[in-house]
Parts: structure tokens; sequence; C-alpha cells
């Protein structure tokens, strides 16, 4: 189970437009249920260098992990947050992080 104190701290790690490997997630301490539901493979973009992923400040075709703003949200409803409400006026992903963190800040 996850402590309330431990998801506040995880929230504040979390920037919107990173991957979390799975081993990290554990290393963590995030439940294995959230990993489970939370973890893709994802494709690096070629358009732009925003879209692409690194590894090792490399850049790799595929990744599987768990990207933060999802967990972020996940963190923040466990937290009693209503992440629908709070970020249903902001744009992009390090907003939903920013405008969630405020949300559990005004609990």
């Amino acid at each position: 189970m996850l402590a309330r104190l431990k998801a506040l701290v995880l929230l504040t790690e979390c920037v919107g437009d990173e991957l979390w490997s799975v081993s990290l997630c554990r290393e963590k301490g995030i439940p294995e249920a959230w990993i489970e539901e939370l973890a893709d493979c994802y494709e690096s973009g070629y358009r732009s260098d925003r879209e692409r992923i690194y590894y090792h400040r490399q850049p790799v075709n595929q990744y599987h992990g768990v990207r933060d703003v999802d967990l972020a949200c996940k963190l923040a409803e466990f937290l009693g947050v209503d992440t629908t409400q709070a970020t249903s006026l902001v744009l992009g992903k390090t907003a939903v992080v920013r405008a969630l963190r405020d949300a559990v800040d005004e609990l």
C-alpha cells in the first residue's frame, strides 16, 4: 500500500514529459497494479527532437515504461483530487502535472 507522504514525494518527481522505466517505478515503491495498468511500449517520433525518446542520452526507437503524466494523474487521484476538473483548463503534459500539484496543495 502506498503511503500519503510517499505519494506526495512521487508527485513532486513527475514533470509531465518523461518516461519512467518499470524497474524505476518498482524501486520508487509504485504499486505493482499501477505499473501493470500504466506501463506501455512507446515509440519515438522523428519529426522533431521533442518527439524522440532518449535512453542514456541516446535516441531509441521504442521504450517500455510509464509516462510520468499518467503516474501524476494516478497519484493525484490517490490523494483525493478530481483530476478531470483539476486539468480541464490546461494544455500540455507539463501543465497537467503543475495543475495536479496545485490541486493537491489546495486540499
